[in-house]
């Protein structure tokens, strides 16, 4: 599986959202009440196309693609888990704090992430067995394998703050038990920053040693952590259910996440 295959395809998909950020954004309203762009949509299509044509026996389970029965993808060994545009609302703000997300799913786990932040012009990857790595200015550097695009890159993580714990919260949701938990650290006379930011941004502060934890206590789906997990886990950091302490996994029958912690260091 060649990474640099999938920062061409991040790129791509990156550009097309780009052509939709530079205008005017209309936004439709889906089923569930999430907001909806034709950035979305074009960015689902270049990375369906991308995916299909380098690797077209692997399936792909996409926010904005078909829904797909349990019973057909239950069987799978190995699909991509795409989030073709990671924080949606953010975008619509206009902050530049959204992420192109793919991921390969292996058994239940991931084993291989990316992450292209477009506006950032900052790609982050993982590999199970390899490392977690960052390259800035992605779509300037002119990348020919997988050797080249690590050797371009800085390896994660990158900052290590053993003084200060550094908690990461969502630009968009605050919920009670995350103020809870940074309550409960301040109660531990740690000392304790809080670092926000949008989309799967905040995996890839973890993923940087940037922040220390990233407790998610409100929902997501499973295209919104697949690759965020690939990569902190391949820079040394766990993701954590919160109902049994246990490795979060993937391709359950129901796609939405229960609560999780992200984390990096043990206190």
């Amino acid at each position: 599986m060649s990474i640099k295959k999938l920062l061409d395809v991040s790129l791509e998909a990156g550009r097309e959202i780009f052509d939709v950020y530079e205008k005017d954004i209309e936004v439709e309203t889906k089923e569930d009440d999430s907001p909806l762009t034709q950035a979305d949509q074009r960015s689902h299509q270049a990375i369906m196309n991308g995916l299909q044509t380098a690797y077209s026996d692997i399936p792909v389970l996409s926010e904005e693609g078909t829904d797909i029965p349990y019973e057909e993808r239950k069987d799978w060994t190995q699909f991509f888990l795409v989030d073709p545009l990671d924080g949606t609302k953010e975008f619509i703000k206009k902050n530049g704090e959204f992420t192109v997300n793919i991921a390969l799913i292996e058994g239940k786990y991931p084993t291989l992430g990316v992450i292209y932040a477009p506006v950032l012009d900052t790609f982050y990857f993982g590999r199970e067995g390899v490392g977690a790595f960052k390259l800035e200015d992605a779509s300037k550097k002119d990348i020919v394998n997988d050797e080249a695009l690590v050797s371009a890159s800085i390896r994660l993580p990158e900052v290590d703050d053993a003084d200060v714990i550094n908690v990461v919260a969502s630009r968009s949701h605050m919920s009670a038990e995350t103020e809870e938990f940074i309550e409960e650290l301040l109660c531990g006379n740690y000392e304790v920053d809080v670092v926000t930011a949008g989309s799967s941004l905040k995996f890839c502060l973890v993923a940087e040693g940037k922040a220390d934890y990233y407790p998610r206590y409100a929902p997501t789906m499973e295209w919104d952590t697949g690759a965020g997990q690939a990569i902190v886990e391949a820079a040394g950091g766990k993701v954590i259910r919160h109902e049994d302490n246990e490795r979060f996994y993937y391709n359950r029958e129901n796609l939405r996440n229960g609560w999780f912690l992200v984390e990096n260091r043990d206190v």
